[in-house]
């Protein structure tokens, strides 16, 4: 007699798939999100050495930030399915280290800031490691968050647009803090998703993850650096 599938509820995420499947689209994703790790450096490694996006500040840097962003968010979605879907992700890992040099640059410039970054880096990596620890032991079902996230990430991008204009610190610290909650709990239920079978293709998962990773280790360095000053 054969061996039945085992396969495990979907919790509200509209699919089923078995443990196995599921199993390698959490595998490829973490080794896929570490690769991306590598264009992510390369790029602020540029943007920091060559000061290619100095000049890119107020409406210019969200110009381009927000069209090459979307830009690439679009093709990674298209080519999702084929081998190109990497080359494309891996392209848009690469454009984000070097939008993210700009601000590097800054927090570099000040008195220890290298100390700056290496916390704002152990800090990301302490947040995801906790949440990718409770995606796995938590039994509920949390796709309900989704909504409320997405409305979360939605007030936090419209208050970083227009503090680009105000340019106000206080908000910009407001808007981090946000940020690092709504981000950190997205890592949580993307990583959900993928265990509850919701997220079966594995390079759509890094991007959510990725950019959550992002914006939480973006916003730890404005807020470490606005606090720390430059003495």
């Amino acid at each position: 007699m054969a061996d039945p599938i085992q396969t495990a509820p979907s919790y509200g995420y509209g699919t089923t798939a078995t443990v196995a499947e599921r199993n390698k689209v959490l595998r490829n994703t973490y080794w896929l999100l570490a690769l991306s790790m590598i264009p992510t450096v390369l790029g602020a490694w540029l943007g920091v050495s060559t000061g290619i996006t100095r000049s890119l500040t107020g409406g210019l840097g969200l110009i381009v930030f927000l069209g090459g962003a979307f830009g690439f968010m679009y093709a990674i979605q298209k080519t999702k399915d084929s081998a190109a879907g990497v080359g494309v992700l891996l392209a848009f890992t690469f454009f984000m280290g070097l939008m993210l040099s700009r601000l590097l640059a800054t927090i570099l410039g000040m008195k220890g800031g290298s100390g700056i970054v290496m916390t704002a880096f152990g800090g990301t990596a302490a947040i995801f490691f906790v949440m990718a620890s409770l995606s796995s032991v938590i039994k509920r079902d949390l796709s309900g968050m989704g909504k409320w996230l997405f409305v979360g990430a939605l007030v936090i991008m419209v208050g970083a647009i227009i503090n680009v204009f105000v340019g106000s610190s206080i908000g910009m610290l407001v808007i981090s803090t946000l940020a690092i909650g709504v981000f950190s709990l997205f890592m949580l239920y993307d990583l959900k998703r993928i265990i509850d079978g919701g997220e079966t293709n594995y390079i759509t998962a890094t991007l959510g993850v990725y950019l959550s990773i992002f914006n939480v280790f973006q916003s730890l360095l404005i807020i470490l650096g606005i606090t720390s000053g430059d003495d």
